[in-house]
């Protein structure tokens, strides 16, 4: 069922007026559902922060490079992972996965869209990646090292520069296992499948933000493999996502981790947003679905960075999401085993992998079941644990209510509700959401309204007669005259201060954008208008014309330690070049004049369009700017 199913040209209209509205206030205006908003990534980004693309941890780029015998596969099938290992290399778009961590909210574990809420449900697990959705939940017991384990279940065990806690070197797996003999007992071939199985979940659907390496604790859920066939492995992919991406969503964060293939194929099936054309006819569909995005793709991808996708995500329109992507897809590919599962593609359950319970509320995106979104349910809360440092601690012990909710999965699946008005969830949804998270307006456009606000107020205050006032008036209007001059002095001397204070910095090379750790000390860069708006400005003062009462003339209390002089400006920014290299801003360059007279008149900042700035009403018209004397 395509989204155009759902909404009338009325309703386009209306979705226009509230995105019109949203420039401005982008939400939530209720902050009972997204309570981290303060938090979130969004958050940083509305106020100039940009953390860049962040960067993607998955490995399968090299899962080729394993010889497996025909016992081998045969074993790999038994243990439930006989179609994700046909998962294919796919290139990531760091860019995009970025752009979707940004509307990620971990509070319902959907993404917020200007359409409504989405996620990656059951159902797509499934369908994308042919993993069990139904069954035992993936834990046991945790590892601090991992010698007696890797001895027990593979028969070896790693040098020490190989391991990190109970976590071992996806490498020394590769080099160890990768090639079995085809005369090999049945031990080996079981140890060389078990060190498989190990790489292959630790490059796919459990990987780490480590980079490399893989936590040994899944090892004995391998030791039978028709019992580890048993297990509900496309659930747990899905927990360990979810917890990624809330994780990724931080504004503090610059990586991710998870089967980001699964998120990214999810994008391309829903959105028409950076969806590749296919160079092969996709008629011929074959099972597990990410397999239709194998191979070579064609359109102009190599110069879209975040804020090319985010644009494109706060724009997007209903037309622009296929909410039943699967529904025109032949079924006769798909195993019967895998089809018996979907109906838990709308439970409303717990998610367990080990340590990591996360809350699958398809109630909140029941139009990709094909159904009429109603107003959800208010989210139960859920305690985010993590796990111990103790080594041998069964988790079955300390998660009983989350794997009792996992146990009556088949008891809250979600229903559809017949002859149902939308318009409902629409305004409930309005009220709850971030719409926006990259800004409609710059900010160095709503700083110079700001500053030609503060200007005018400044500049009534000064030039207000006194005369036949009573005390108390006068003292509100030096007050107001004070609280006017002392915010225009204080941005004009924090506008030397970038205002990315996060812990990473973009760099672009290229056309590519590349994250790079921060040192201690302060930078910028030259090439972002927005985030670093402030590095162009010169800020000088002028008199205002004398044309108050002398006797009744006010002026302002004078800051202690600090007088402006008549020629203060902003310098500092080096040229930025190709060899990603930014030299560091040196904050004394903002000079000082001497003490003032305190009853003469205040000099006032001017931040002023080219050649001549009247009012606020002037600045509003127009977004480039320079500021002058």
């Amino acid at each position: 069922m395509k989204s155009e199913d759902y909404y009338s040209a009325s309703n386009v209209t209306t979705y226009n007026n509230v995105m019109d509205y949203y420039a401005t206030n982008p939400g939530p205006t209720d902050d009972s559902i997204l309570k981290d908003q303060d938090k979130h990534v969004s958050a940083a980004v509305w106020e100039g922060q940009e953390r860049g693309a962040l960067r993607c941890h998955e490995h399968t780029s090299k899962l080729d490079r394993w010889q497996l015998t025909e016992r081998q596969i045969e074993l790999v099938k038994r243990a439930g992972f006989g179609y994700l290992r046909l998962i294919p290399a796919i290139s990531l778009d760091n860019p995009l996965i970025s752009a979707l961590v940004e509307r990620w909210r971990k509070e319902t574990n959907t993404f917020h869209m200007t359409v409504g809420e989405m996620t990656i449900t059951l159902e797509d697990v499934a369908y994308l990646l042919g993993l069990r959705i139904d069954g035992e939940p993936v834990i046991g017991v945790t590892h601090t090292t991992c010698d007696s384990v890797c001895i027990k279940y593979l028969g070896k065990a790693p040098d020490s520069g190989y391991t990190s806690g109970g976590m071992v070197k996806l490498s020394w797996l590769k080099e160890a296992f990768s090639e079995c003999l085809e005369g090999a007992s049945i031990e080996d071939v079981e140890r060389h499948t078990r060190a498989y199985l190990l790489y292959l979940v630790g490059s796919t659907i459990f990987s780490t933000t480590t980079g490399n390496k893989v936590p040994v604790m899944y090892l004995p859920l391998f030791e039978n493999f028709d019992e580890a066939g048993k297990y509900a492995w496309g659930a747990a992919a899905l927990s360990f996502l979810y917890r990624a991406l809330g994780n990724a969503s931080l504004r503090s964060q610059s990586t991710i981790s998870g089967c980001l293939t699964l998120l990214q194929c999810w994008s391309y099936y829903h959105l028409n947003v950076g969806r590749p054309k296919l160079h092969h006819d996709p008629i011929h569909e074959c099972f597990p679905f990410v397999l239709r995005w194998k191979g070579k793709h064609s359109g102009p991808t190599s110069n879209r960075d975040v804020v090319f996708y985010r644009k494109a995500l706060d724009s997007l329109k209903p037309t622009d999401v296929d909410w039943c992507p699967y529904a025109n897809i032949s079924h006769t590919v798909i195993p019967e085993s895998i089809l018996n599962q979907l109906i838990l593609g709308r439970s409303k359950t717990m998610l367990i992998c080990f340590d990591k319970a996360e809350r699958h509320l398809p109630d909140r995106c029941l139009r990709q079941f094909g159904m009429h979104q109603t107003v959800p349910e208010e989210v139960q809360h859920w305690e985010r644990k993590t796990r111990g440092v103790d080594g041998g601690v069964d988790l079955s012990g300390r998660m009983e209510a989350e794997l009792d909710e996992w146990a009556n999965r088949r008891f809250h699946i979600v229903e559809a509700e017949d002859d149902l008005d939308e318009g409902e969830y629409a305004n409930w949804y309005s009220r709850i959401t971030r719409r926006l998270v990259g800004r409609p307006i710059p900010i160095s456009s709503e700083f110079q309204r700001m500053n030609a606000a503060l200007r005018d107020i400044a500049h009534v205050a000064d030039t207000l007669l006194t005369h036949g006032m009573d005390d108390q008036q006068i003292q509100s209007v030096a007050r107001i005259r004070y609280i006017a001059h002392e915010c225009l002095r204080d941005h004009a001397g924090t506008s030397t201060l970038p205002l990315n204070n996060s812990e990473s910095e973009v760099v672009k090379i290229r056309g590519k954008e590349r994250v790079r750790r921060r040192g201690t000390s302060k930078r910028r860069r030259k090439d972002d208008p927005e985030e670093f708006y402030a590095s162009s400005m010169h800020i000088q003062l002028y008199q205002v014309p004398n044309e108050v009462d002398h006797e009744q003339h006010l002026c302002p209390p004078p800051i202690p330690g600090h007088a402006l002089s008549s020629t203060e400006r902003i310098d500092g920014v080096t040229e930025y070049d190709d060899t990603n290299e930014v030299e560091d801003v040196d904050e004394d360059q903002l000079s000082h004049g001497s003490e003032e007279n305190p009853c003469k008149p205040l000099a006032t900042v001017g931040v002023v369009q080219q050649p001549s700035l009247g009012t606020s009403e002037d600045v509003a018209q127009q977004t480039d700017f320079t500021v002058t004397a």
